[in-house]
């Protein structure tokens, strides 16, 4: 809807001078997610990209797979007690045949922009199975270079064209292996931005993203690494730390999870088999 991105004035103070001006700011807005005309889940997003972003969690739900799954997704009408068609109200509707999940209150979530699983009865409730499982051996084709993997995150920054305005947004982006960008998405989530990737995938038939690698800003999270495994992606490389939830995920699942990755000097917390290290490469421990 073209709401990016919003102007508000501000008072700015640079050494000791003082002036007004207007700040471009990220916007930020409720998204209600409905499957067949019932309420899912409520996220706080950026608008754009939504019902791909709609779809995205669906994925990650173990909902969606393919686009045949899915009939359509339309914008709700009335979504106020005037009527008016706020676009921040979207409902997904089930290809015929599909399941539907049973929506219940422990299954409702709200999610917010910084965590993509609050209101999770369990962490088991999230250990959904996924329909795309990842080799867990060497026999998987993806390989990538260090190198490749150093030059990510300069290629992620380069592609941000809406934190160039703003500074405060998040961004996820896929890869191939030798570096090539895909696709790549903002939002004041990181989980958003990972699900309107997935979410896009989804709609184009693209799923599973098995030869791609994904690059997010920021750390990576429990809900992060979910993500990744259900949309079938066998890497996922991010700037920041890890928790240890998502480390213990990625290693059971048998994702490659990157960490700190930061000029030349990365850490590889699992699926060190689709790093192309050196023959004969040495591990130190401490």
């Amino acid at each position: 809807m073209g709401r990016v991105t919003e102007r508000r004035r501000v008072i700015r103070i640079r050494d000791g001078a003082v002036s007004t001006r207007p700040d471009t700011l990220v916007a930020e807005e409720p998204l209600e997610i409905r499957l067949g005309g019932k309420p899912l889940a409520i996220t706080m997003r950026t608008p754009g990209d939504d019902f791909a972003l709609a779809a995205g969690f669906l994925v990650s739900e173990g909902v969606l797979a393919s686009a045949d799954e899915l009939a359509n997704i339309v914008y709700c009408a009335g979504a106020t007690a005037d009527g008016e068609n706020t676009y921040n109200v979207v409902d997904v509707r089930l290809a015929e045949g599909v399941p539907v999940p049973d929506i219940t209150l422990e299954r409702n979530v709200y999610t917010t922009s910084s965590c993509g699983l609050c209101g999770k009865a369990s962490l088991d409730a999230v250990r959904t199975t996924t329909r795309f499982p990842l080799e867990t051996s060497a026999a998987d084709p993806v390989r990538i270079e260090p190198a490749t993997l150093a030059a990510l995150p300069d290629r992620l920054r380069a592609a941000q064209r809406v934190f160039e305005r703003t500074g405060g947004l998040h961004a996820a982006a896929l890869f191939t292996p030798d570096g090539e960008l895909l696709d790549i998405r903002e939002d004041v989530g990181r989980h958003n931005a990972v699900d309107k990737i997935v979410g896009r995938a989804l709609q184009q038939g693209k799923l599973p993203l098995s030869s791609s690698v994904l690059m997010v800003s920021g750390r990576a999270s429990f809900e992060l690494v979910q993500k990744a495994v259900m949309a079938g992606i066998p890497l996922l490389a991010a700037v920041s730390a890890p928790s240890s939830l998502a480390v213990d995920l990625a290693a059971e699942t048998g994702l490659t999870l990157v960490g700190f990755l930061r000029g030349s000097s990365m850490n590889v917390y699992a699926g060190e088999h689709r790093i192309a290290l050196p023959a004969g490469a040495a591990a130190e421990t401490d």
